[in-house]
C-alpha cells in the first residue's frame, strides 16, 4: 500500500506536470519557426486621447509603405487585414450544375510580400508569388480539402462573398500546410490585397490617423538596430500626421515588437489572434510545481513514518559492516526507483489524459513523441532529481539509526521526524486549503458575469449572420416573414450586436467646444427596431422610428456614458444638442434624439465607454436579431431556417444565441477556472493520499492501543476522534494559514475587471468546512476501520 501511494502519487504529480509543460511549452513556442524570426516586427501603435493611452497592434494602410521608403533600415513590409465584418466568409464553387457553398472563418486581406517574409509551407502553388495577382486567393490544406475534395486546387475558381471585400470570384493561386508550430496568425485563407472593394479603399485611404484596420509588419535588413529606428519614427509621425493629431486632441507613437515576441510580451488590443498571458502561464507553472512539491511530501513524509519497520532491517545491515553511505545510497537509489517508475506511469496517464486536458486548455496540443522529445528527456532528468530530492531526508534519517539500540527493540520515532512529518502535511493542506479558495472565487466570478444586469435584454435571441450581399437583399422580406411569426416577438438588424468586437469608432466633440477636445465614441448603425429587439431603455428623447423618417440623416442616440463624456448638464440637457465630426475638409453635425441607459457592449473587464446609434438609410445590415417567446426556440428556428432556404437557396442557414455569443469574452477565464479546478482536485487527491497512508501507519502503530481501550469499554466515536483529532488539528492550522495568502493572491486577480463579485468571508469558511470534512473523510475511513476491529485479535500476541 505504501508503495502504491508513493508511486501514484508521483506519478500523478508528475502528470500534472507533463500536461502544463505542454501547454507552456506551446505558448512559448509561437512563430519561433519564422525565418526571418529575428528581424521581423509588427508595428505597434500607442495612441492617447486626453492622456490615457492605449497600445493597438494596427496602423493605417499607407504607413508601412512610407516607412520602407524613408527609412533604408527597412528592407521590405507586408500588411494584413482582417475580414473584420465576417464572422465567416461564404466559399462557393460551382462545378457542372451544382454549387457547393460553406461558410470559412479565419480569412484576411494580405499583401503580395506576405508569404516572402513570414514561413509557410506550400503543398501547391509558389509562395513567393501567390499574392502577386489581383483576386487571387491561396487557401489552407483543410479549407482546400473541403472545396475541391482529393482534387488540386490549384488555377481553380472561387466566388467569395464578404461583407468586408464584397462578392467577387478568386483564382486559388496556392495551398499551404500549416506549421506545427503556432503563430500569432491563425489563418485558413489569404486574399490577395489588390482585389475586390479593397482596391477602391487603398485609393481613398491617404491620411496616417484614420482607419487603423492594417497589421503592418517591418522586415529589417541585417544588422539594423530596432531601437535607433523607433526613436526616428516621432519624427515620421510629426512630419505625416502632426497636424491632423493635434486637432483632434491626440498623441500618437510607433513602436516594433518581434514577431517570435508578440503572443506573450506585445500586451496590444486586438492583435491578430488574442495575446497570450505571462500571469497565467506563472500561475499554471506554479501549480505544476506545487504539485510535484506535494508528491514529493508525501513520498517523505510516508518513508520517514515507515522508518520504524525498517528500523530492524538498518540495524542488521550495520551490524553485518555496511557503512552510512551505502546505506543513503540504498535509500536513495530506491526513491529514484520509485521516482523514475512513477514518471512512466505518468506518460500513460498524460496520453490518456490528453484530450481532455486539450478541451479545457482550448490549445491544439497533440502527445507528439518526435515534437516532445527534448521536453521527455527533461522530466526524465527531473524524475531522477526528484527521487534524489525525496528520498535525500529519508536516507540521511535512516541511516542515522544506532544498530545496538534498534536491535533491542528501543527504537521509536523521534521527535524530530515527527515534527517533520508535521509540517510537511500543514504544507499539503496550506496547497489544498488555497487552490480551493482560489476555485470558489472564479467560480463566483464566473457566475457573476453570466448573471449579471447587461443593460440589454441577451435570453432568447437567436443571431442571424447577413454575410453576403444577397442575405443582405433579402432583409425585408425575411424580416416581414419573421415578424409574422407568433413564436417570435421582435425582430431588428444591425452592424454590429453586444458581445462582439464593435470596429467602428468616432472621434466626436460637442458642438460649441474646440475641435480639438474630442471623445472617443464607438458607432453602431441599425434599423429602427434594433433597440426595441434588445430591450435597450430609453432615459431621454425617444428612440428610432419609421415616423420620423429624417432619422436617417444623421440622427444620433447616445447612452448616458457618452452625455457624461461630452459634459451635458443631463440626459434632457443633451436632447436637440449637436455633436459633430471633423473628416477632410469638412464638417458632419450629429443631432442627439435621444438618450438610453448604459449597456455593456463588451465584457466585464472594462467600463462601459460612449456609445451611439445611427439609423441605417439602406438595408446594408450584417445581423439580424429576433427576440423569440420564452418556451419556443425550437418552433422559432424551424420557421426562420425555412423562410431563410426559400428567400436564399444557396447560402447555409447558420445562426448562433446572443447570451452564448456574448459569454466568449470570458474564454481565458473559464479555461484558467477549469484547469484551477481540475488541478485543484489533484491537488487534494495527493494530499489526501499521503493523509490516508499516514493514518493508516498511526492506526498500525496504536493497534494495541485501541484493543485495550475497547476492552475497557470504549465506544467507536471516541476512537475515531482519538485516531482522527491529531490530523485535523494540523488541517485546521493549514487552512487559519492558507486563508490570508489567498486571500491576497485572489483579490489581485480579480482587480482585472471593472465590474466583479464581493470575496466575502463565506467563501473562506465554505472552503474550510469543505477542507476539513475532506481530511476528516480521509482519515475516518482508517479510523472507523480500527475502531470496529476485534480487539481480541488485536491483543492475542499479549
Amino acid at each position: 500500500m505504501f508503495s502504491f501511494i508513493n508511486i501514484f502519487g508521483l506519478a500523478i504529480g508528475f502528470t500534472s506536470c507533463l500536461l502544463i509543460a505542454f501547454y507552456i511549452y506551446h505558448e512559448t513556442s509561437y512563430d519561433k519557426h519564422q525565418k526571418f524570426g529575428d528581424r521581423l516586427y509588427q508595428l505597434v501603435t500607442v495612441s492617447a486621447i486626453e492622456g490615457e493611452e492605449k497600445t493597438y497592434s494596427t496602423t493605417p494602410a499607407p504607413m508601412a509603405p512610407a516607412m520602407k521608403q524613408e527609412f533604408p533600415e527597412i528592407e521590405s513590409y507586408t500588411r494584413i487585414m482582417k475580414l473584420f465584418q465576417d464572422d465567416k466568409t461564404l466559399f462557393q464553387y460551382k462545378k457542372g450544375n451544382d454549387i457547393n457553398s460553406f461558410y470559412e472563418s479565419l480569412g484576411f486581406l494580405a499583401d503580395s510580400t506576405y508569404f516572402r517574409l513570414f514561413t509557410y509551407h506550400f503543398k501547391e502553388g509558389d509562395g513567393q508569388n501567390a499574392l502577386n495577382e489581383p483576386n487571387s486567393v491561396v487557401l489552407s490544406e483543410e479549407t482546400a480539402t473541403k472545396i475541391f475534395g482529393k482534387e488540386s486546387a490549384l488555377n481553380k475558381i472561387v466566388h467569395i462573398n464578404s461583407n468586408t471585400n464584397g462578392s467577387n470570384d478568386f483564382r486559388v493561386t496556392g495551398v499551404f500546410i500549416p506549421s506545427t508550430t503556432p503563430s500569432h496568425i491563425n489563418a485558413k485563407f489569404f486574399i490577395s490585397m489588390n482585389s475586390g472593394d479593397m482596391v477602391a479603399w487603398l485609393k481613398r485611404m491617404t491620411n496616417m490617423v484614420n482607419n487603423n484596420m492594417f497589421y503592418s509588419y517591418l522586415l529589417l535588413k541585417p544588422d539594423s538596430d530596432p531601437g535607433k529606428l523607433e526613436k526616428k519614427f516621432e519624427a515620421f509621425i510629426e512630419k505625416h500626421a502632426g497636424a491632423e493629431l493635434k486637432a483632434s486632441g491626440r498623441t500618437r507613437k510607433q513602436i516594433l515588437t518581434l514577431v517570435p515576441d508578440i503572443h506573450l510580451f506585445g500586451n496590444t488590443e486586438g492583435n491578430v489572434t488574442p495575446d497570450g498571458s505571462l500571469v497565467y502561464l506563472k500561475i499554471l507553472f506554479s501549480i505544476a510545481l506545487i504539485t510535484l512539491l506535494i508528491a514529493c511530501v508525501n513520498f517523505m513524509n510516508l518513508s520517514t513514518a515507515k522508518s520504524s519497520k525498517r528500523a530492524i532491517e538498518i540495524g542488521v545491515r550495520k551490524v553485518m559492516g555496511a557503512e552510512k553511505k551505502s546505506l543513503i545510497g540504498q535509500f536513495i537509489t530506491e526513491a529514484i526507483f520509485f521516482s523514475v517508475l512513477a514518471f512512466f506511469v505518468a506518460i500513460a496517464m498524460s496520453m490518456f489524459l490528453m484530450p481532455l486536458f486539450r478541451q479545457v486548455s482550448g490549445k491544439e496540443l497533440e502527445f507528439s513523441t518526435q515534437q516532445y522529445t527534448g521536453l521527455f528527456l527533461l522530466f526524465l532528468a527531473i524524475a531522477f532529481v526528484t527521487g534524489v530530492i525525496a528520498g535525500l531526508y529519508p536516507a540521511f534519517y535512516l541511516s542515522a539509526f544506532k544498530p545496538i539500540t534498534v536491535l533491542k527493540g528501543k527504537f521509536s520515532n523521534s521527535f524530530g521526524a515527527i515534527s517533520f512529518r508535521k509540517v510537511l502535511v500543514v504544507f499539503q493542506f496550506i496547497i489544498s486549503a488555497a487552490l480551493i479558495v482560489a476555485s470558489l472565487i472564479i467560480g463566483k466570478q464566473m457566475t457573476y458575469m453570466r448573471t449579471k444586469d447587461l443593460g440589454f435584454q441577451k435570453d432568447q435571441q437567436i443571431i442571424i449572420p447577413l454575410r453576403t450581399s444577397t442575405a443582405k437583399g433579402i432583409y425585408s422580406s425575411f424580416k416581414n416573414s419573421l415578424a409574422n411569426n407568433s413564436a417570435i416577438s421582435n425582430v431588428g438588424a444591425s452592424e454590429y450586436y453586444p458581445g462582439i468586437v464593435n470596429f467602428r469608432d468616432w472621434l466626436l466633440y460637442r458642438q460649441g467646444t474646440p475641435a480639438d477636445q474630442t471623445k472617443q465614441v464607438f458607432i453602431n448603425v441599425v434599423d429602427e427596431s434594433f433597440l426595441q429587439t434588445l430591450a435597450i431603455k430609453p432615459v431621454q428623447g425617444r428612440l428610432f422610428s419609421k415616423d420620423f423618417p429624417a432619422d436617417t440623416a444623421n440622427r444620433i442616440i447616445l447612452n448616458e456614458e457618452a452625455i457624461k463624456d461630452f459634459g451635458f448638464a443631463s440626459a434632457e440637457d443633451a436632447i436637440g444638442k449637436t455633436v459633430n465630426a471633423d473628416w477632410g475638409d469638412g464638417e458632419v453635425k450629429f443631432p442627439v434624439i435621444g438618450v438610453v441607459k448604459d449597456f455593456h457592449f463588451q465584457g466585464l473587464h472594462d467600463g462601459i465607454k460612449s456609445y451611439g446609434f445611427l439609423l441605417n438609410s439602406g438595408t446594408d445590415y450584417d445581423y439580424m436579431v429576433a427576440h423569440v417567446q420564452s418556451g419556443k426556440i425550437k418552433e422559432a428556428l424551424q420557421s426562420i431556417s425555412a423562410s431563410w432556404t426559400k428567400l436564399n437557396p444557396d447560402e447555409p442557414f447558420e445562426y448562433s444565441f446572443l447570451d452564448q455569443d456574448f459569454q466568449k469574452n470570458y474564454i481565458a477565464e473559464e479555461r484558467l477556472a477549469s484547469i484551477i479546478r481540475y488541478f485543484t482536485i489533484i491537488a487534494i487527491l495527493i494530499s489526501c493520499l499521503g493523509l490516508f497512508g499516514l493514518t493508516a501507519f498511526s492506526v498500525e502503530q496504536r493497534t494495541k492501543e485501541i484493543g485495550i481501550r475497547k476492552v475497557l469499554g470504549a465506544p467507536v466515536s471516541t476512537l475515531v476522534g482519538l485516531l482522527s483529532k491529531d490530523f485535523l488539528k494540523l488541517v485546521a492550522l493549514a487552512v487559519i494559514i492558507a486563508t490570508p495568502l489567498a486571500w491576497w493572491f485572489m483579490n489581485k486577480w480579480i482587480q482585472n475587471f471593472v465590474y466583479r463579485t464581493d470575496i466575502t468571508w463565506l467563501i473562506f469558511a465554505e472552503s474550510a468546512l469543505l477542507v476539513v470534512f475532506i481530511a476528516f473523510f480521509t482519515i475516518s475511513f482508517q479510523a472507523i476501520k480500527a475502531a470496529f476491529s476485534n480487539p481480541v485479535k488485536n491483543l492475542r500476541t499479549e
